[in-house]
């Protein structure tokens, strides 16, 4: 029954939220007469979920949720004040970390989100995407991510980078999500093998070598088990190098007012010939696998010269639909995600091919951090861009 399964939610937010930190909020009274009243004909009756930040609940796709009869049952952590990195979360009992890794973010900006559908507090949560802040959330903590069309869906962003998105459980959920939340929805009916091309790192990344032989495992895993067919005759895809191109567009402090007339230029320039590569692969290929991130979680203390975003934001300055899905671990613990990208408006091709694909090996046994003991991080320098 709906009380039943908000009941269970709130049950388990009360118990883990104090380790983990994902909630700014969370509404038991209001959740619990929500779940009494709702209409048990409704697709999504009785089913709990959190939305991003502390404005999520006035988002397009919860009110489509709940509208559905789904539940919200709390607002999840984003990053706190005077954080010009957004890999970071601060919840109501304070730093959000990693479920897997404690002394590890779970990467953001939608970090509650993936924290609390990670720890089963929640099935779905809301978030959105504006340089990999849905994907590498869902990579770092082992979740289903998903990053929409852009414009797919309403955004409150100037620049057109951010799009909605949502994190769950399993792609199970996220195809539910994509069923209410979308005006016309076609049942997609991949035919298996779905040909694919890979780039482990789009011509200009650079992948932690332990990263990038998880990545490769998981690919061979979906050749394997015929979810995708690869063309071996095909150079590798590349594009390129977007960061500059991203900056410029997002402007400075992340306010969309744009760079310099060159810089934008340039920016224009890097856009149109990203978008003519992947116009061409998409026109004979109809999915790209890479990496979602080159490297693996990093520490609380923050970013370093590595961007945690090198193989996600190419797809919010071209748009296309873009998922992680878990590809499995590192030797020390750490969740490592799989980035499917499809062509623009197929956003419904994602969860339907994550569903086929074979899952991963469990984590390694959990490895404590030694007191005191810093974790190396991979930060990006101060002044580096959000990623709402």
């Amino acid at each position: 029954m709906a009380e039943d399964r908000v009941a269970e939610a709130l049950a388990r937010i009360e118990r883990l939220d104090p380790a983990l930190c994902a909630f700014i909020e969370v509404w038991d009274a209001e959740a619990r007469e929500r779940a009494r009243t709702v209409d048990r004909r409704l697709p999504l009756a009785g089913l709990p979920f959190a939305v991003k930040g502390p404005s999520g609940i006035r988002s397009y796709a919860a009110g489509r949720l709940i509208g559905a009869g789904a539940v919200p049952v709390g607002s999840t952590a984003v990053p706190g004040p005077g954080t010009y990195w957004q890999t970071w979360g601060q919840g109501r009992h304070g730093r959000t970390v990693n479920p897997y890794r404690a002394d590890r973010t779970p990467g953001g900006s939608s970090a509650g989100s993936a924290v609390a559908v990670a720890a089963g507090m929640v099935p779905l949560a809301t978030g959105s995407d504006g340089a990999g802040s849905v994907r590498i959330p869902a990579a770092w903590c082992g979740v289903f991510g998903l990053k929409t069309t852009n414009g797919l869906l309403p955004s409150p962003d100037r620049t057109g980078l951010a799009s909605a998105g949502v994190l769950a459980r399993s792609a199970a959920e996220a195809r539910a999500y994509l069923r209410c939340v979308l005006d016309s929805y076609e049942e997609p009916r991949p035919a298996f093998p779905v040909p694919a091309a890979f780039s482990p790192d789009l011509g200009y990344a650079r992948p932690d070598p332990e990263v990038a032989a998880v990545v490769r495992a998981a690919v061979d895993r979906l050749v394997a088990a015929g979810v995708v067919r690869l063309d071996p005759a095909r150079r590798p895809f590349t594009l390129l190098d977007p960061r500059e191109a991203w900056m410029a567009i997002r402007g400075d402090g992340g306010g969309g007012g744009g760079g310099s007339r060159e810089a934008m230029a340039r920016a224009s320039d890097v856009r149109a010939e990203n978008d003519r590569r992947l116009d061409a692969l998409f026109a004979r290929t109809p999915l790209l696998l890479t990496p979602v991130t080159p490297n693996r979680p990093h520490g609380h203390e923050g970013p370093g010269e590595l961007y945690s975003t090198a193989l996600t934001w190419a797809f919010n300055l071209s748009g296309h639909p873009a998922a992680s899905i878990p590809a499995g671990f590192t030797a020390d613990g750490c969740p490592v995600g799989l980035q499917l990208v499809a062509a623009r408006g197929a956003d419904a091709s994602l969860p339907e091919i994550a569903l086929a694909a074979p899952a991963p090996a469990p984590p390694p046994a959990p490895r404590r951090a030694r007191p005191g003991h810093r974790v190396p991080a991979t930060p990006a320098p101060p002044g580096a861009p959000a990623t709402p």
